[in-house]
């Protein structure tokens, strides 16, 4: 704890300049037929300076003081008397104790200053400290304890109570320290955290034995402006995090609208022409066209089916509420299915597959990882041109985890998007450009992590590529046993 210095000497000082005085005198009075009588008052200075300069003014003084009645009683004729007989020992005498008593007072100036410019720094760096500490805090608890923590370390209280209002939709916070119900007594110093927005608490200090001081009082205000600063910076980033999220938000909003409202009005639209056509009697019950027309009902059916299925899948996913219903598979039959329900639209493109049968059986849930397969293999069909190859291969990177990879000739993605391409509702070119919901590859990340994997895209030199990883072994999950030759016959 700083305190400023004082103008009163102790009873420890005191004793210290009287022995510093009777000291100076024991070795004059050995000297005194070698010494004149200005030679010995200037050495009486010596332990006036000391006491001024250890102790400080009151010190200083006694020793003065001290030091003109020793000088007096020793060394003035008559000795061993105060009596002055000769009026040039009374100058002198008069002049010591008048240049003992200005550079004692000179001296205790400069040392009270220097004792205050060591208080003041000290107080700076105090306030430096707690304001590097308080501009890393981002909840009004924590902007109490680090003003609790700097309280006890500058003043050493014996109690500590910080009370702050709840701010925004926060909860309000009481600190303190040592822990339990504080004094009943009322605080001996208090000081309240206030700005232009109101009262935002309040600091409750009770010193125990001893009373607060000016310059403590003072410091205390200090600091706890210094408090009120960073309640009012936790609030304003509060509020900017509330105004971002509702930002992002009304953005998220507005780009799930024109999804839904462009991928809906396109079947919706093909769905109202095939009914009006089959219902005006125009179209022959037995022609090709009725066959058509019923095959694009049901085509824009399925579609809209999964536009409402991938709407679903992401908000379980963004809920957490996605569950998984893992089987152990054999990853070759998810891929097949995958690809025979996607053999119309696989047509106008090569397809090379390389997963092995022989690879290892993998804990996945089989449905969720066949709509990961169909959404990849539906992207590569939006960018990749017309017979160009398209190739999905899988194979164990370690014993514990299996790559599997889907790669196409498509236009490579500027680097800008590929750590964004997994986002809902992100689009590399225009959404009127490409067909989809923009939540497709969103759905695929959701999935993969859900099994514990990780997926990323990359730029090939000859394409583009879909990676992800799926682990092997699952924490409750037994590796199955392989029936051997005499089971199997």
């Amino acid at each position: 704890m700083y305190q400023y210095p004082i103008l009163r000497a102790s009873a420890l000082q005191t004793f210290v300049a009287i022995v510093g005085v009777a000291t100076t005198t024991a070795i004059l009075l050995l000297l005194r037929q070698q010494l004149n009588t200005p030679v010995v008052a200037l050495l009486y200075m010596l332990p006036v300076l000391g006491s001024t300069v250890r102790w400080g003014l009151g010190s200083g003084i006694i020793a003065s003081a001290c030091s003109f009645l020793a000088f007096n009683f020793f060394f003035l004729s008559p000795y061993h008397t105060l009596v002055v007989h000769q009026g040039q020992d009374v100058i002198v005498l008069f002049v010591f104790l008048l240049i003992a008593i200005v550079i004692s007072q000179l001296v205790g100036r400069v040392k009270t200053s220097l004792a205050h410019a060591q208080a003041r720094e000290q107080e700076v760096i105090q306030l430096y400290k707690l304001s590097v500490e308080l501009s890393g805090a981002r909840h009004p608890e924590e902007v109490g304890k680090i003003l609790a923590s700097h309280l006890q370390d500058i003043f050493a209280p014996a109690n500590i109570q910080i009370v702050l209002n709840s701010i925004g939709e926060g909860q309000s916070v009481d600190i303190r320290q040592p822990d339990g119900t504080p004094p009943a007594h009322t605080p001996d110093c208090i000081a309240a955290l206030v700005s232009r927005r109101g009262r935002l608490g309040e600091i409750r200090l009770w010193k125990g034995d001893g009373v607060f001081g000016e310059a403590e009082n003072r410091l205390l205000h200090v600091l706890a402006g210094q408090g009120t600063l960073a309640l009012e910076r936790v609030a304003l980033a509060e509020i900017e995090t509330r105004a971002i999220i509702l930002e992002e938000s009304d953005h998220l909003k507005s780009a799930l609208l024109s999804s839904v409202s462009h991928e809906l009005r396109t079947p919706l639209v093909t769905i109202k022409a095939a009914a009006t056509s089959l219902r005006s009697g125009t179209v022959g019950w037995n022609t090709e066209a009725r066959d058509d027309l019923l095959a694009a009902l049901e085509e824009e059916a399925d579609r809209l089916n999964q536009f409402v299925g991938e709407l679903l899948n992401m908000s379980r996913i963004e809920v957490g509420a996605l569950k998984l219903q893992r089987q152990w598979n054999i990853l070759a039959e998810i891929v097949d299915t995958s690809v025979m329900q996607m053999r119309t639209s696989l047509c106008e493109h090569q397809l090379e597959i390389e997963v092995s049968e022989d690879l290892p059986l993998i804990p996945i849930d089989p449905v969720l990882l066949q709509q990961v397969f169909t959404n990849l293999l539906s992207n590569c069909l939006k960018y990749a041109p017309t017979n160009t190859l398209i190739r999905l291969t899988a194979h164990t990177q370690h014993a514990s985890s299996m790559l599997i990879q889907i790669t196409n000739q498509g236009p490579p993605v500027q680097p800008e998007h590929l750590d964004h391409i997994f986002d809902k509702f992100h689009r590399v070119t225009a959404a009127d450009q490409i067909p989809g919901t923009g939540l497709g590859l969103s759905i695929c990340k959701g999935i993969i992590e859900a099994h514990g994997g990780h997926i990323w895209a990359e730029n090939l030199p000859d394409g583009f590529a879909f990676k992800f990883v799926l682990p092997l072994i699952v924490e409750g999950m037994s590796s199955p046993k392989m029936p051997t030759d005499s089971e199997q016959t």
